[in-house]
């Protein structure tokens, strides 16, 4: 079908063959054929058995990304709004699709793409060549999608502007596709409103992934004190506070996410029950405790300490050292939400890491609910990258 035909060596190809999507560049035996980086390749197995069609790049460890094992596929306009079209369906069937995550990269089978739906704007993420080849036939046959169920699309920003495109030898890339519009879009979840900042805001503007889990964390709050950290724009915050909570303040190092979750607190009539500090939270924390303070409900969701293999040593002293400090913080018999983002921080792991915070801390965890990430970021088994969100309720009990 492709004329340049990319040989695996024997005995490689293991996570390709358990279902996965990536090759990588030191499974590859040959390649064959003349090609320019993000073109469309065949891949096979060192035998010539057909394993399926992806886009190459030399620049990249991850050498090709598949796009289909059927063998005689195009890939062409079809095929591909067929790609979005089922993404879609699923959502629709899956979530609340006001505002979620639409194409979620090797979990929809399009590899490193992401789009996200805010109300009626779309913000694309792009971090492979091939795909970015493919991007403006995808978003508008995921326009043409959307229109057919009466969602018109005002504005497409793109966001491709990650560290991790230089790796595979493309520009960082931030701004309109097409017509430009106001970058500040409201949106509603779970009754909170807030005002999204696609241009400014980190990653696409709003973490859509913990959707479900802020919802799961209203019902420990009415009438409580709660303290969340690392609140970014304050969306565990205003979960507490419209839930009912006593009092609610919110910890976040950056001056930009605490005057946007301030914005925020006022957009949902909150402002008299909930504060945000602007402060590094491994160091406040520790604060608080001297000063005898406590809470009824703490929320640790961090950012990703770790993102690659080579880190996670010290990840694990972070995500012990800030649940010791949040641990200790919780009143006897009040309720830690704590999570990690990071694939790399694998889920027997995290759960290591958090008992020992505990035994340092000498409380007892009593544990309510595990949960990961909304169900418009699926889990695809095979693509492990797909999966990194870990988040867990705990009663904090004192030893007894």
């Amino acid at each position: 079908m492709y004329d340049t035909v990319v040989t695996l060596k024997k005995g490689e190809g293991r996570t390709v063959k358990a279902g996965g999507l990536w090759i990588y560049d030191n499974e590859i035996g040959s390649i064959k054929g003349d090609f320019e980086n993000g073109d469309l390749v065949t891949v096979e197995d060192f035998d010539g058995y057909f394993m399926g069609y992806g886009f190459i790049n030399m620049h990249s460890k991850i050498r090709v990304r598949l796009l289909s094992r059927q063998k005689g596929q195009a890939i062409d306009e079809a095929f591909l709004e067929k790609r979005v079209r089922d993404a879609w369906e699923y959502r629709k069937a899956a979530c609340d699709t006001s505002s979620c995550r639409l194409i979620f990269g090797e979990a929809d089978f399009l590899p490193g793409l992401s789009v996200d739906k805010f109300s009626d704007v779309l913000v694309v993420e792009s971090l492979a060549l091939g795909i970015d080849r493919l991007k403006p036939i995808i978003l508008e046959a995921l326009k043409k999608v959307l229109a057919e169920d009466g969602v018109q699309i005002r504005g497409i920003y793109e966001r491709s502007d990650a560290k991790v495109r230089l790796q595979e030898g493309m520009e960082r890339v931030k701004g309109f596709i097409g017509e430009s519009f106001d970058t500040k879009v409201e949106i509603v979840e779970n009754g909170v409103c807030y005002l999204v900042d696609v241009e400014n805001g980190q990653k696409t503007g709003f973490f859509l992934d913990q959707k479900y889990n802020r919802l799961a964390v209203q019902r420990f709050c009415r009438d409580k004190k709660v303290l969340d950290c690392f609140t970014h724009t304050g969306s565990f915050a205003l979960n507490a506070a419209v839930a009912g909570a006593k009092s609610v303040l919110g910890v976040d190092a950056s001056e930009l996410a605490i005057c946007q979750a301030q914005e925020n607190a006022r957009l949902n009539g909150v402002e008299d029950r909930v504060t945000f500090q602007c402060a590094d939270v491994f160091e406040i924390l520790p604060e608080f405790e001297k000063q005898g303070q406590n809470f009824d409900v703490v929320i640790l969701d961090p950012p990703a300490f770790t993102k690659s293999r080579n880190s996670i040593r010290n990840a694990v002293k972070g995500y012990r050292e800030i649940n010791l400090r949040g641990m200790k913080l919780v009143k006897d018999g009040g309720f830690l939400a704590t999570c990690s983002c990071s694939h790399f921080m694998a889920p027997d792991l995290f759960a290591k890491t958090l008992h020992e915070a505990a035994r340092s801390a000498h409380r007892r965890l009593r544990q309510v609910e595990f949960r990961t990430q909304a169900c418009d970021h699926p889990i695809l088994w095979a693509a492990d990258a797909s999966y990194y969100l870990k988040f867990y309720i705990f009663q904090v009990c004192d030893e007894r």
